[in-house]
C-alpha cells in the first residue's frame, strides 16, 4: 500500500486547535478528512521529517537543466550519446569551478571482408520526449516505415583503408561468393597491398567455409586466417560496419538508389587512420578474449 499524502499546514493547525478543545483523535480525523493514524503521528511529532517514499533522484535540478539543453540540441540522440555528453558537461563545469583546463584527447595487416544490411527509415516515430505538449511537435517526430527496404553489402578493409563495396542481390552461395572474391576482393587487394602478400579474414558462413571456396583461395595462393567462429570481437570490420551505420543515422533516403548512394558516400568517408586503429587493436582484442576466457569483451 502506498504512502498517503502528508498533512498540509492548514490541517495541522486545525488538529492542534481541535485537540486543545478536547476532541478525540477519531473526531479530529473525521472532521478534517484524514486517517486517525495521521492525526496520531502529528500529535506525537513522528510526522516531522518523515522520509519520502520512492526512488531517489539520480540528478540535481541543475543537472536536469543541463540534460534538457543537451536533448533540445538533438532529440534523436541515443541513450549512450546523452550519457556521454552529460558526463562531459559535468567535467567541464567541475574544471571551470576549480580553475583547471579541460584536456583535449585527441607490419602485416589483416584483410577482412564482410556483408552488412542497411535500411532507410520513413514514417513517424517518437524521439526523446518529456511531456505531452512536446510529444506532438513536428521536430520531435522521426520518420519510419513498417517494412523498410534494405540491401546486402560486401566490403573489405585493411590497415591501409577500405576497398570498393559490392551490393549483393539474393542469397550468397559458394559460387556467388567466389565471384565476389574474383571481381571485388582481388582488385581491392591489389589496390591496398600491391604485390605484397596478405592474410585474408572472413566469416565462417557456409558459402565462405565451403570446400570449393577453400580451393579457390589455395589456387590463388592466398592465406586465410584461422580464427574461432562466433567471435565478432576478433573481427575489426564489425566495428567498421558500426561506424558506417552511425554515419547513415542522419541520412533520409526515400528510394533504394538513394540508400545505396548514401552507403557508398559514407563508406568512402572512412579514413585509413580509422582502419589502421582498428587493425592495431588486434593484440589488445586477443588479450581481452583470453582474459575473459572466451566470454564477451568490450570490443
Amino acid at each position: 500500500m502506498g504512502k498517503t499524502a502528508d498533512l498540509t499546514a492548514v490541517q495541522k493547525a486545525i488538529i492542534d486547535t481541535l485537540k486543545q478543545e478536547g476532541k478525540t483523535q477519531k473526531e479530529i480525523s473525521e472532521r478534517i478528512g484524514c486517517s486517525q493514524s495521521a492525526v496520531s503521528r502529528h500529535l506525537s511529532g513522528k510526522s516531522v521529517g518523515r522520509k519520502k517514499c520512492g526512488r531517489k533522484r539520480c540528478t540535481t535540478r541543475r543537472g536536469d537543466r543541463t540534460l534538457r539543453k543537451i536533448v533540445e540540441k538533438d532529440r534523436f540522440q541515443t541513450l549512450g550519446d546523452l550519457r556521454k555528453q552529460n558526463i562531459q558537461s559535468h567535467r567541464v563545469q567541475a574544471c571551470a569551478g576549480n580553475g583547471l583546463q579541460v584536456p583535449h584527447s585527441p607490419g602485416q595487416a589483416t584483410f577482412e571482408p564482410e556483408t552488412a544490411a542497411e535500411a532507410p527509415d520513413l514514417g513517424y516515430r517518437e524521439a526523446a520526449l518529456d511531456c505531452c505538449s512536446v510529444r506532438e511537435m513536428p521536430k520531435c517526430l522521426k520518420s519510419s516505415v513498417k517494412y523498410p527496404q534494405s540491401v546486402m553489402v560486401w566490403g573489405a578493409m585493411s590497415a591501409a583503408g577500405v576497398g570498393p563495396l559490392c551490393f549483393i542481390k539474393g542469397r550468397v552461395n559458394a559460387a556467388s561468393y567466389q565471384e565476389i572474391l574474383e571481381h571485388f576482393m582481388l582488385p581491392s587487394a591489389e589496390k591496398l597491398y600491391g604485390d605484397e602478400d596478405f592474410i585474408f579474414q572472413h566469416d565462417l558462413a557456409p558459402a565462405q567455409s565451403a570446400k570449393t571456396t577453400g580451393k579457390w583461395f589455395t589456387d590463388h595462393g592466398i592465406t586465410v586466417l584461422n580464427w574461432p567462429a562466433n567471435s565478432p570481437d576478433l573481427n575489426p570490420i564489425e566495428n567498421l560496419w558500426d561506424i558506417l551505420k552511425r554515419k547513415l543515422r542522419d541520412a533520409r533516403p526515400n528510394t533504394l538508389d538513394e540508400l545505396k548512394a548514401a552507403i557508398e558516400a559514407s563508406w568512402a568517408s572512412i579514413t585509413p587512420q580509422q582502419c589502421h586503429r582498428l587493425i592495431a587493436s588486434m593484440p589488445r582484442r586477443i588479450e581481452a578474449v583470453i582474459s575473459a576466457k572466451g566470454f564477451p569483451t568490450k570490443y
